[in-house]
């Protein structure tokens, strides 16, 4: 009987929580699945700084050939849904003339005639993509985490992004990997926008799926080394 009591003095008092119980309902214990979300915080903010003061020379010299090459804009920015369907702007350099979304589609495919000189390059690359490291510094994006996409496409497959967009959009994730030639991919299809919807961005789906399962701190470094490593290959 005293075993009984005591059992149930420490599940409620009063119809009340016990002091151990109101102290964890107030929230002075952070969940443990916070924590690995803001190691991850911290390691994009800390990373992309370093990132942006070292490479800064290099970011310059970019902007500066891009406007000697073309008319235009230094940057090319494009409205992305990020984590909850939250709108922002993804930033890159512009690697096409400053009018490409009136004389194309809204996908690069093949050897895009669009694409300026020094855009091939920094397609190649991959150093268009620098600018996202403001992104990454404003909180809209992560290091690593599913590549955002414009809102036409999200639309489409919503129900799969109520799920994906539960975490910042990455500057790569394993679909980068997979996908790192995807205009080259594309260009060779008769109809590369269907391609894109019905094969491409479904698989992108399902290996952002996979990320989600597999997520941690040591899988995002895992995922940074492997896409340097694609980079000077």
């Amino acid at each position: 009987m005293l075993k009984l009591l005591t059992s149930t003095k420490q599940i409620s008092i009063g119809g009340r929580p016990s002091d151990d119980r109101l102290e964890l309902s107030a929230g002075r214990q952070p969940p443990l699945s916070a924590l690995p979300s803001r190691m991850k915080r911290v390691f994009d903010v800390v990373v992309a700084f370093v990132g942006l003061s070292l490479l800064f020379p290099l970011l310059c010299l970019a902007a500066l050939l891009i406007k000697l090459d073309s008319p235009g804009p230094t940057f090319f920015r494009q409205e992305r849904l990020g984590k909850g369907f939250r709108p922002f702007f993804i930033y890159k350099f512009r690697t096409m003339v400053h009018d490409a979304p009136h004389k194309g589609r809204s996908i690069t495919v093949g050897a895009d005639p669009r694409i300026t000189r020094v855009g091939r390059i920094l397609r190649k690359t991959k150093l268009d993509e620098l600018p996202q490291l403001f992104n990454v510094l404003k909180g809209d994006m992560s290091f690593v985490g599913p590549r955002p996409e414009v809102r036409q496409y999200v639309e489409l497959f919503r129900r799969d992004y109520e799920e994906i967009l539960q975490v910042r959009p990455g500057i790569t994730d394993l679909a980068s990997l997979i996908y790192r030639h995807e205009a080259e991919i594309l260009g060779r299809t008769n109809h590369p926008e269907e391609e894109y919807v019905q094969s491409v961005l479904p698989d992108k789906i399902r290996l952002a799926k996979e990320y989600l399962k597999r997520s941690s701190l040591l899988f995002d470094v895992t995922l940074i080394c492997k896409t340097l490593l694609k980079l000077f290959r």
